[in-house]
């Protein structure tokens, strides 16, 4: 399975890169290649320091481990204020 978070330098990302999981990094190749493969996309949003965020982490892992059929991407909270927006532009 290829790591795509070894480059990263998100320190979250970095926390994630040895994960059994084949997280892509928010890109606009990660969604074209959901797209390509007809799955949605299964975001996963955290912080280094977030207890919380490890915990969903986990939750994920476990999730993964069953095969769920997905474009698994991640990205730290922090490195993408755009992301937190609702559809209308407004904040989250």
């Amino acid at each position: 399975m290829p790591n795509r978070l070894a480059s990263s330098t998100s320190p979250y990302l970095l926390q994630h890169k040895d994960n059994p999981v084949d997280w892509w990094e928010w890109s606009p190749e990660a969604f074209a290649e959901a797209e390509r493969r007809g799955v949605p996309v299964l975001l996963s949003i955290g912080y280094a320091a977030c207890h919380w965020c490890h915990v969903i982490s986990y939750v994920l892992l476990s999730a993964s481990r069953r095969r769920v059929h997905a474009q698994k991407m991640t990205f730290q909270r922090d490195h993408r204020s755009n992301v937190m927006l609702c559809p209308a532009g407004s904040p989250v």
